[in-house]
């Protein structure tokens, strides 16, 4: 281990040493009882599960942290204040109990309660995903929490990171606006999210103009038994239709298994009491997941600290694909499903270097600083790479291929192929729509089948398609 290294690693923990340090004094000061134990939990950003001691009982709390990229248009403070909105008007929501300056981060409650959560798409290709009899149960009774937290007047939500939409292009896009400045300010110019962002500028519901609250990020809860034990997740809460709330069980599904989505929908309508709009959901899925790429794409771009970059590109060509599916039915497209990866490029001495990588970072010692889990992260780098050395060059050759035939011309490579596109998609009309779609559709799809590998199983999470929904039947029993 270079001196390099061993300063890295001394520095990080030390840093490590200093947080838990802190979030020890903070909780035992303001809340009480001793700190007994610390954990790191794998997720996008720091999160700390805290095991204390009061009065000779054990309690636990979720210390929420800043993500280790800039990622997302809200600070910590609007997600508390998302949070305490809800918890009074009688919201399952865990309870806030203050904001640490360092590290910065909020202190909640911790929730107990029966549900495993994936989280990531990582965790749920290695977990898997599945529906109990209860947390069925419990979803539906989340469909009712739903539409009572929509009913919230939406100026109560304001503040000053939420202002009130004014009319309906302000209602559907002022998030999406806000959210895709993030890519302009870093000139990052995706020709997918360039696409997907012209086509939802031009095609939003006219006649909805009514905003109210929406989670965000829909669909995330604890269950404890048949019962919610609470909604959580609110740090992209924000003012829109609430119909865009429904799009997000729909895009989230089945990657994470929400049951049967039309009788969720249904349970839904009873309770809000107002039919349901499907055109509408539709548009909301293409924003939703269209939108849902560009914190990942921020993500693998970002020369950041940490983070699972693996997880971040898994999440561009999967969710992408996922937003090309559901645009594919509004504008009528066939899709090419058909695709398969072709015989692997096999260089015998980067074979020997990856499995070198591979297992030299598989002894590292884990550490508070570096946890298995965080150990595991960088572990998928590699296999990333390995994957990239066998299969690039097709998916190179393939997107040439394709770039040509959409542009009739050739670009020299890749780098020019992806600037000559992103010049077409910025003065391309609504007649291209349908020739984008397929061909970001086939680009996205090339991608999964690179991440997911020659020997991916039948049924992969990576290919997992969105239900169609327009014609979806609405007088189930």
């Amino acid at each position: 281990m270079t001196e390099s290294q061993d300063a890295i690693n001394e520095e990080m923990a030390a840093v490590d040493k200093a947080e838990r340090a802190a979030i020890t004094s903070w909780i035992e000061g303001n809340i009480g009882g001793s700190v007994d134990e610390i954990e790191r939990v794998r997720r996008w950003r720091p999160i700390w599960h805290v095991h204390t001691t009061m009065d000779g009982a054990r309690r636990s709390y979720i210390v929420k942290g800043v993500r280790a990229w800039d990622s997302i248009p809200f600070s910590l403070d609007h997600e508390m204040h998302m949070t305490t909105v809800l918890e009074k008007h009688g919201l399952p929501v865990p309870h806030i109990h203050g904001m640490m300056e360092f590290p910065k981060a909020f202190v909640m409650d911790w929730v107990e309660s029966d549900t495993r959560d994936a989280g990531l798409i990582q965790q749920s290709i290695e977990l898997g995903t599945s529906l109990s009899p209860e947390r069925w149960a419990a979803a539906l009774e989340y469909m009712e929490l739903l539409a009572k937290a929509h009913k919230i007047p939406a100026s109560e939500f304001c503040g000053e990171e939420l202002t009130l939409p004014e009319g309906a292009e302000d209602v559907a896009l002022n998030y999406y606006n806000r959210y895709y400045k993030m890519l302009e300010d870093r000139d990052i110019r995706d020709p997918m999210m360039m696409f997907f962002t012209k086509w939802v500028r031009n095609n939003y519901p006219r006649d909805r103009a009514t905003p109210c609250y929406v989670t965000g990020d829909c669909g995330q809860f604890l269950h404890k038994g048949d019962k919610v034990a609470a909604m959580i997740d609110f740090e992209v809460g924000h003012l829109s239709d609430h119909f865009y709330d429904l799009a997000c069980y729909r895009g989230r599904h089945p990657v994470e298994n929400m049951g049967d989505v039309p009788a969720l929908y249904r349970h839904y309508a009873k309770h809000y009491g107002e039919p349901l709009d499907l055109p509408a959901i539709a548009f909301y899925t293409v924003l939703f997941l269209s939108m849902a790429v560009i914190a990942p794409l921020i993500a693998i771009k970002d020369k950041h600290p940490g983070g699972d970059w693996v997880e971040g590109m898994l999440q561009v060509c999967f969710i992408g694909r996922r937003g090309l599916e559901a645009l594919a039915e509004i504008v009528g497209v066939e899709l090419d499903d058909d695709i398969k990866l072709p015989e692997a490029h096999v260089s015998p001495l980067q074979e020997l270097a990856f499995d070198k990588l591979n297992r030299e970072i598989a002894r590292l010692p884990t550490s508070r600083a570096l946890t298995d889990w965080q150990r595991g992260v960088l572990g998928l780098l590699p296999e990333f790479l390995q994957n990239m050395s066998r299969y690039g060059a097709w998916l190179e050759a393939e997107d040439l291929a394709d770039v040509t035939e959409l542009l009739g011309t050739r670009p020299r490579n890749i780098v020019e192929a992806d600037e000559q596109l992103a010049a077409f998609v910025e003065q391309a009309g609504p007649e291209h729509d349908a020739a984008l779609t397929r061909f970001f559709h086939r680009r996205t799809l090339r991608q999964c089948l690179v991440m997911a590998g020659k020997d991916a199983p039948e049924g992969h999470l990576l290919f997992m398609k969105v239900d169609p929904i327009l014609h979806m039947d609405l007088n189930a029993a």
